[in-house]
């Protein structure tokens, strides 16, 4: 199933979806400033990421990285609309509150030649 996004630009980059257990989402919600859509049911809650927000992160476990947010099985309900014409939730707070709520180290990509570390 793919997640319908109200608000989605049919020209713009594209997005995918990040899923995590309701028992971590919860507590997540309120991190998030209120930005992007976030869809949720009984077991999963769903963040909207622009397209590609995986490249060269591992997201950590228990969290479900889903690309074009196609998801397992599931009919969950919008419960946070994007405030304003953005679906998105910055993906890289994202990530970092999602590794601290999972007890995970953060894994960077090793930088491209050129750039300063």
């Amino acid at each position: 199933m793919r997640l319908d996004v109200p608000v989605a630009d049919p020209d713009g980059p594209g997005y995918d979806a990040v899923g995590l257990p309701a028992r971590y989402a919860s507590r997540l919600i309120g991190r998030t400033g209120g930005s992007g859509c976030v869809f949720a049911d009984d077991g999963w809650w769903w963040w909207i990421v622009p397209a590609g927000s995986d490249h060269g992160l591992r997201w950590p476990l228990p969290s479900h990285y889903a690309p074009g947010a196609r998801i397992p099985g599931r009919r969950p309900r919008l419960i946070s609309g994007a405030d304003g014409r953005s679906p998105y939730t910055p993906p890289i707070p994202l990530y970092l509150m999602t590794c601290q709520l999972t007890g995970s180290e953060p894994h960077w990509p090793v930088a491209a030649p050129g750039l300063r570390q």
